[in-house]
């Protein structure tokens, strides 16, 4: 199974099954964890599309209702592997795991306030483009293209697809709404 990536490197492979096996094992393990203290986690972002491509590093979501119910487990989590990061996003805090030595990272676990924009956002972006092929092929090309562009700059990359994620977002939040 091929998960991870080195640091700022951007490499794209085809949907793996490999990846939501991976994506519940890891709900499971933070579940187990967390306990009562999280309201839900789910496997999003791009591995958890069936489509198309991604950068094989699988993302989780957690909902908590108070950053205190995570921060409060911060040594167990890492005596599993999930190791705090930073708050990259107001409102959100990261987690990695992987082979942090060497730079390569296989999981980001994004730990957001349940119910808010961002909680939203990941499971409309994810339930959207799983049920919507000729956006989800749109934003594939797209990837690609950023990719053979910014193979060695994971943030030009990012940036590239900030403008159609927006959009896609949009179009998710009114299918949602329906």
């Amino acid at each position: 199974m091929s998960i991870g990536l080195k640091k700022d490197t951007v490499v794209l492979e085809p949907h793996q099954e490999e990846w939501d096996i991976e994506g519940g094992n890891t709900c499971k393990k933070i579940k187990r964890i967390l306990g009562d203290d999280i309201v839900d986690v789910q496997h999003v972002g791009s591995t958890s599309i069936k489509s198309i491509c991604a950068k094989p590093i699988i993302d989780i979501a957690v909902a908590v209702k108070s950053f205190q119910d995570i921060m409060k487990h911060n040594e167990e989590l890492s005596n599993n592997g999930i190791v705090y990061r930073k708050q990259d996003i107001p409102g959100q805090h990261l987690y990695r795991s992987g082979d942090l030595e060497h730079d390569i990272v296989t999981h980001f676990i994004h730990v957001v306030i349940y119910d808010c924009e961002a909680w939203h956002n990941y499971l409309n972006f994810r339930d959207y483009m799983n049920a919507h092929p000729e956006d989800a092929k749109a934003y594939d090309q797209l990837k690609r293209k950023l990719c053979s562009k910014y193979p060695g700059d994971r943030d030009l990359y990012l940036e590239g697809k900030k403008e159609l994620i927006t959009e896609l977002l949009s179009k998710a939040r009114q299918w949602r709404e329906q």
